[in-house]
């Protein structure tokens, strides 16, 4: 056998290898870390005996505890679905406008609806609720039909001009194109500008002020403020759900635009609504 090295400058012995001239110390373990070691080995082998571990042809070996991580995981699952199905009967039987007077029914129908929000409704109105093209933003205090809370929970679980629930919210704005003139028209569409920014013409204002009078007042009132009976929304603010400019509006006002939104109570019953309604309440544009 060949003599030990002996390293000239730790005075550690080395192990034999050495690349480029390095050679490779051969300091031996610590005797606390050896030990550690060692602790590890039983303690793996004490966990197979005891935990479930050794894979068989179709099992495994159950252990001497029996433990299993699905049956505690099914516990826990049998307990949430316990406790969400006594949620779930007292938001049933309880009026959605006395949810909000319970915090903690108001707490899990916020959270459900939340959830519930994000499956059926996020597709038209967004993830934030915050709408699209001719789809209503939530978070905002326009409202066609009313913001409270059971305003709310009646367009949501009936719809709006949805024809397979007789009691859906129906308003339908009449082509204007086969009752005014395109002269006239333009200028309704300009007196409608008018409530908000600038038109086109200015001098179409006033006479198209008459005609709104005439035509429109019974719906969107003699101030263009709307009404909530009939989803006539409000033409005097800024905000504006299918149309956008002065050419939209008279497009609008000649061949009208309505949309449909399903009732919901039929498909995922009237606790989810519920739920639904509670959550969109949340979003501060309520009531």
């Amino acid at each position: 056998m060949a003599d030990k090295h002996i390293d000239d400058i730790s005075g550690v012995e080395t192990t034999g290898h050495e690349w480029d001239g390095i050679r490779e110390l051969n300091n031996p373990l610590p005797r606390w870390w050896l030990w550690t070691f060692y602790a590890t080995i039983v303690w793996a082998l004490a966990y197979t005996v005891v935990y479930p571990a050794w894979p068989m042809l179709t099992s495994a070996t159950k252990g001497l505890w029996g433990y299993s991580s699905r049956a505690e995981l099914s516990a826990e699952l049998s307990a949430a679905k316990t406790a969400k199905g006594d949620m779930l009967q007292k938001i049933a039987a309880t009026p959605v406008k006395d949810i909000l007077a319970d915090p903690q029914l108001t707490k899990f129908a916020t959270a459900a609806g939340a959830a519930a929000f994000k499956v059926n409704c996020v597709q038209c109105h967004g993830s934030g609720a915050a709408g699209g093209a001719g789809y209503p933003n939530l978070n905002d205090d326009d409202w066609l039909w009313g913001g409270n809370i059971e305003q709310i929970h009646q367009t949501i679980s009936h719809g709006i001009r949805f024809q397979d629930d007789p009691e859906t919210r129906t308003s339908e704005m009449p082509a204007f194109g086969d009752i005014l003139k395109p002269d006239e028209i333009k200028q309704v569409a300009a007196y409608v500008v008018s409530l908000t920014d600038k038109p086109h013409n200015a001098a179409l204002v006033e006479p198209g002020k008459q005609l709104f009078a005439d035509n429109c007042a019974s719906c969107h009132g003699q101030d263009a403020k709307g009404n909530r009976e009939f989803g006539a929304p409000n033409l005097a603010d800024a905000i504006w759900l299918k149309v956008k400019g002065e050419e939209q509006i008279v497009a609008q006002i000649r061949q009208p635009k309505h949309g449909v939104m399903p009732g919901w109570n039929a498909r995922l019953g009237d606790a989810t609504v519920k739920q639904l309604a509670v959550y969109i309440h949340s979003l501060g544009g309520g009531e």
